[in-house]
């Protein structure tokens, strides 16, 4: 199965999280994402200005290990995967000081920190979806005694680190992810808070917002106690503090992520062809020379002319097979691959191409999609748009992933950026005047927005089956204002 999330990510990148779960442990599992984005002409992104390195350049990916799903009430029981896992690398660090404990420590406290990280953004959800005081008390209460068990389970390990020096970098571990914990707690438990004043319950929610409040302030008293930092006034410590919160956030995921290699894809085949190529040139110029020698006999003006013109047109051929065979060749393969390796273990690979095409090789489905976010039928037509096809191929070995670590891993994500400064060079000013007869009957002038729209359509595959996707992305010359997602009938 094939997941895919979008979202702005700055002012000039936009994310997409895409989510390849492994749902069969004894084979092979084959994904295809193909990406249609529809670029106005006016920008002028096309094959002579916007080159595939270009666009690789513009696109940036990390690929990760789902986090195992817990929620909280789970991971509040003390005989829990993640507690117990911990609780026992802990034991076991005490027992022995051997490299391989140490490693078993880390992963664990790291493992144990994601997972906590993943539950409370899963808890939070579930409070947009709340509609009546009841669901908000009873989300709020399992929130607070679940959040509280969690810590203590948690902060009662430190007691049992060793205390030698020889185990400063553990202890220290330990105490970067109980900062991590206690922050993106907060992080959360505020989020929560504005979702609760957003609604419309009003005072029936007092008792509530009251009860998450006395949470946030004992873990604000908790981080006061252990020199934790803290967000105020301070712009320059603030700009320090998210910066390190950053970097506790890499140290936390940093067994999640895994390392690509990527190289070009076919390299072996692309040759072999541009190898025919220059053969069948060859051949095409020694083919004349022999005719025109057994024709002409030895050295005339007709036979050095005849070989003059074959070995001109020698090259033009060689080069005309060669085009031939890259268009061949750019259907079959793609441009890059990348082998996904979890330490020595080989999980799968990663292909990806990118082209642009016609309308009239694009899909009627993805185009009848496309048109649905527009204001007149057949926008993409009237419009010229220009068509960049991204395609990317995912293969993922289930009973290797799945035998990976004591965490049942359901899959990998890959979250890609798209960076979209070059899109903006060729537009117009963010605002424009527009003269208009105003409502006193004057004509007065206001300053709109110029806007530009890209539209993405994806066609998400496993196997036979697939599914289609629509976002829309808007952006000035200053940047993107939002995404947002198409979900028109079809």
């Amino acid at each position: 199965m094939v997941n895919i999330q979008a979202k702005k990510h700055d002012n000039f990148s936009v994310e997409f999280k895409f989510g390849f779960e492994n749902n069969r442990t004894e084979r092979k599992n084959n994904f295809a994402v193909n990406s249609w984005i529809f670029v106005p002409k006016s920008i002028s992104i096309n094959p002579e200005s916007y080159g595939k390195d270009q666009f690789y350049r513009d696109i940036k990916s990390n690929v990760r290990l789902i986090t195992p799903v817990y929620s909280l009430d789970e991971i509040a029981d003390s005989e829990s995967l993640p507690l117990r896992s911990l609780t026992n690398a802990v034991k076991n660090l005490g027992k022995s000081p051997l490299q391989q404990n140490s490693e078993d420590y880390e992963y664990h406290l790291k493992m144990f920190a994601a997972i906590f990280k993943s539950s409370l953004r899963n808890a939070e959800h579930q409070f947009k979806s709340a509609r009546s005081t009841e669901k908000f008390r009873e989300l709020a209460q399992d929130m607070d005694r679940s959040c509280r068990k969690i810590l203590e389970e948690y902060r009662q390990l430190s007691y049992r680190l060793p205390k030698a020096q020889f185990f400063s970098e553990e202890r220290n571990y330990f105490r970067m992810c109980d900062e991590f914990i206690s922050h993106i707690l907060e992080f959360r438990l505020v989020r929560v808070l504005k979702k609760i004043n957003a609604s419309k319950l009003g005072a029936e929610l007092q008792e509530t917002k009251d009860r998450l409040m006395k949470l946030l302030r004992d873990e604000a008293k908790y981080r006061r106690k252990k020199g934790f930092g803290a967000i105020g006034d301070d712009p320059e410590t603030n700009r320090e503090l998210v910066y390190h919160y950053g970097m506790l956030k890499k140290f936390v995921e940093s067994d999640l992520f895994i390392g690509l290699d990527k190289k070009k894809d076919g390299v072996a085949v692309e040759q072999l062809y541009y190898s025919l190529a220059a053969g069948i040139a060859m051949i095409f110029a020694t083919a004349v020379a022999w005719f025109s020698q057994v024709k002409f006999g030895n050295i005339t003006w007709p036979l050095f002319l005849a070989l003059v013109i074959s070995y001109m047109m020698k090259d033009r051929i060689k080069e005309l097979m060669r085009y031939y065979f890259a268009h061949r060749l750019g259907n079959k393969y793609y441009d890059k691959k990348a082998r996904i390796s979890i330490g020595k273990k080989n999980v799968g690979f990663i292909k990806e191409g990118v082209d642009f095409i016609s309308q009239a090789k694009t899909p009627g489905t993805v185009k009848k999609m496309r048109n649905n976010s527009a204001t007149i039928d057949d926008a993409s037509r009237i419009f010229d748009e220009k068509i960049l096809l991204y395609r990317k191929r995912v293969m993922i070995d289930g009973k290797v992933i799945s035998g990976i670590g004591e965490y049942p891993m359901k899959g990998i994500n890959e979250i890609m950026r798209l960076h979209l400064n070059r899109f903006t060079q060729k537009m117009d000013n963010p605002e424009v005047p527009v003269d208009h007869l105003s409502a006193n009957g004057e004509i007065s002038t206001v300053k709109v927005q110029k806007i530009y729209y890209l539209n993405v359509v994806f066609q998400l595959c496993q196997e036979e089956e697939s599914s289609y996707r629509h976002f829309r992305i808007q952006m000035t010359r200053n940047g993107i204002l939002k995404v947002e997602e198409i979900r028109k009938e079809q």
